[in-house]
């Protein structure tokens, strides 16, 4: 996925939940023995010396957990867990690397997730246990919980709120640079449309109508002539210049909502394509916009490149987001590649904060999807 670093996760797949919480029991249970035994019997054994190796290895025990949930929840979870900066302790003295390690919030907040993790994990064995049995379970509460584990680890394993803040000014930074980009390209487009269709039609009504003053008193017939052919320009112009302003932003869209819109795309595609529209309230017009474009975009290119007989286009609203979701029976292939058609989708899509993600194995099918915020 494009921009995997961004904060937000979608709900996890029931099956990969039900996995993360029957194996994950098994290490929470580990971590926290280990855990409190450790502290406790170092704690009690500081007086004589020994207690310091192992409060010592107690928490280097806590910091590699906390690193090794890191990935196990990011995997099953779907959740974005970077791996965490920690203070540098390279070159300390044994007892200095300790203190050091102390000090550090990361320790802390690993340590904050394990203890919590692991009365969270008996309930979760249940559910999960439970949910291999109940299906409504599993389809439903199941992967709410997971979600919820997720923003759990998301708060406490993933960056503080300042690596937070400045990663979304990263990502800003970079979406405005992308959005500059777009609407150069966009520009460029209507210049070069106007240029090689509306103007040279008017330039050739210009010269007609000329011609025909020029023989107005002399060959009435062929200024009649000259005069349709004007007429005909004329008309052209007009029809380029109303497909142009479709291609700024179409009129029926702004008056009648995406799923109008883009039933009026997909009528125009030289293949099948299903549409399908539930994104009530009626997202900014940004938002739909961005959709309209992105969906015409990839009809276009399905209709060139992927060698399909059939497409879907399904668009809905959840969880603050509209997602669009375009999917061909083509030959598959497809990859964002630097200046292709799939980059300047993402590059559409990241005038708003969206994301592009792109599915596309060998022999296909290939599932085109944008996540686009409502607010931004």
């Amino acid at each position: 996925m494009t921009e995997a670093e961004q904060l937000e996760h979608a709900r996890p797949h029931p099956a990969r939940t039900i996995v993360y919480m029957i194996v994950s029991f098994v290490f929470r249970l580990l971590q926290f023995v280990l855990i409190v035994t450790g502290t406790a019997v170092g704690v009690a054994t500081v007086a004589v010396w020994i207690g310091f190796p192992i409060l010592l290895a107690t928490t280097s025990f806590v910091r590699w957990s906390g690193d090794r949930e890191r990935g196990w929840a990011g995997k099953m979870l779907g959740v974005p867990l970077p791996p965490v900066e920690r203070r540098p302790v390279d070159g300390m003295t044994l007892v200095r690397r300790w203190a050091t390690r102390l000090s550090d919030p990361t320790t802390w907040r690993d340590l904050a997730y394990l203890m919590a993790a692991f009365p969270l994990a008996c309930v979760e064995l249940g559910i999960a246990l439970a949910s291999i049995v109940l299906l409504p379970m599993a389809i439903w509460v199941t992967p709410w919980l997971g979600w919820l584990h997720g923003e759990l680890a998301l708060a406490l394993l993933g960056p503080d709120r300042t690596k937070r803040l400045e990663q979304k000014a990263e990502r800003l930074q970079a979406s405005r640079a992308r959005g500059v980009d777009a609407a150069e390209a966009e520009r460029r487009r209507i210049e070069r449309d106007l240029h090689d269709g509306a103007q040279q039609r008017l330039v050739a009504v210009a010269m007609s109508l000329g011609r025909a003053k020029s023989k107005f008193d002399q060959d009435p017939e062929s200024v009649r002539e000259l005069i349709d052919e004007a007429h005909a320009d004329a008309k052209l112009a007009v029809s380029e210049l109303r497909d142009l302003a479709r291609g700024i932003y179409p009129a029926v869209l702004g008056d009648r909502g995406l799923d109008a819109a883009l039933s009026a795309q997909a009528a125009k595609s030289p293949i099948p394509v299903d549409v399908r529209v539930d994104v009530e309230p009626r997202p900014p017009a940004a938002v739909e916009t961005t959709a309209y474009f992105i969906v015409g975009e990839t009809l276009t290119n399905i209709a060139k490149h992927s060698g399909a007989t059939e497409a879907a286009v399904k668009v809905w609203r959840t969880d603050g987001h509209v997602v669009v979701e375009i999917t061909d029976n083509g030959h598959g292939g497809a990859e964002v590649r630097p200046g292709g058609g799939l980059a300047g989708l993402a590059d559409r899509a990241a005038t708003i904060d969206g994301v592009i993600t792109v599915v596309s194995p060998v022999g296909g099918p290939t599932v085109i999807r944008a996540d686009l915020p409502c607010q931004w």
